[in-house]
């Protein structure tokens, strides 16, 4: 049984991989704060905050000696919106710790495992990495561009090990990565937003890609680009 090791796996994109992965039986390895609330016999979870980068440490290392993991997938994000101004140094810390820097730690820790079994890495980075210009989300969208470069030069390195490093940038996707901005997808009608079992199913489609073959991008997006617009709640 292959084994994938799964951040953000609680709800949104992580947990529709997480049901995807699991009825192809795959064993799955979710790391989040809160409970997915899955109930399957090859569902491990593990309850942490991926701020505690030392905690996590010790908890791959920990399960790297009890599973071989066969695919990484770098799935948790937190994104703030607004003008770059607006924003606190705690909320640029937590995008920069959870978007780019947990990635990285994890690929590191884990490459010697994934060189050995020819495995995979998945990093769910976003459209904005490859926009030049992000209004509002300029410090996001600068966390999920280092998290599509990372993921490009990596492959770059391990390529010729049999690693494949995929990244996948989704569009406006009806999940909670939006609660602390002033819109989100609309969901109004189809075609104007992605639903998180199509991104789950383009993570395990690359997952089960024919072997010998690498699809560096995945780039998924609805067919109509909007957005919908927040009511503003006035405080009295």
């Amino acid at each position: 049984m292959l084994t994938a090791l799964l951040t953000g796996s609680s709800g949104g994109i992580g947990r529709a991989a997480a049901l995807s992965l699991l009825s192809k039986k795959y064993r799955v390895i979710g790391i989040s704060r809160t409970s997915a609330g899955i109930e399957d016999e090859n569902f491990i979870e593990l309850l942490m905050d991926l701020h505690d980068t030392e905690a996590l440490e010790r908890a791959v290392v920990r399960i790297s000696r009890q599973y071989s993991v066969d695919i990484l997938i770098n799935n948790a994000g937190v994104g703030f919106y607004g003008l770059h101004s607006s924003l606190t140094p705690a909320m640029i810390h937590e995008m920069t710790t959870v978007n780019l820097e947990v990635p990285m730690l994890l690929c590191s820790l884990l490459l010697p495992q994934l060189i050995q079994r020819h495995g995979k890495i998945i990093n769910v980075s976003s459209i904005t990495a490859k926009h030049s210009e992000n209004t509002h989300g300029a410090a996001y969208g600068a966390t999920k561009a280092g998290l599509s470069s990372f993921g490009a030069s990596l492959f770059a390195e391990v390529r010729k090990h049999g690693v494949s490093v995929i990244n996948i940038h989704p569009d406006m996707t009806d999940t909670g990565l939006y609660r602390n901005a002033d819109f989100g997808a609309d969901t109004s009608a189809e075609g104007c937003f992605l639903s998180t079992k199509t991104v789950a199913d383009a993570i395990t489609g690359a997952i089960e890609a024919p072997g010998g073959v690498n699809i560096c991008d995945i780039t998924v997006s609805p067919q109509y680009h909007r957005i919908m617009r927040k009511k503003r709640q006035d405080n009295d």
